[in-house]
């Protein structure tokens, strides 16, 4: 499980335990173990989405 190069959040964690190791195990018991040994990765941060800027609208009185 570990060692093979790839991060690993509680909820992919907790589906290698049940498939590898056959045990019964909720997401979210997996997610409070993680906390308990400090292993779970920080997590993404969310932005607020910025408007679109619109172009600004222009009176064509003719070519230039």
């Amino acid at each position: 499980m570990t060692g093979d190069g790839f991060p690993y959040g509680y909820k992919k964690l907790g589906i290698c335990l049940k498939e590898d190791y056959k045990l019964i195990i909720n997401h979210k018991k997996v997610y409070r173990l993680c906390k308990e040994l400090d292993i779970l990765r920080p997590q993404r941060k969310i932005y607020p989405k910025r408007p679109k800027k619109l172009a600004k609208r222009e009176k064509i009185t003719g070519p230039k």
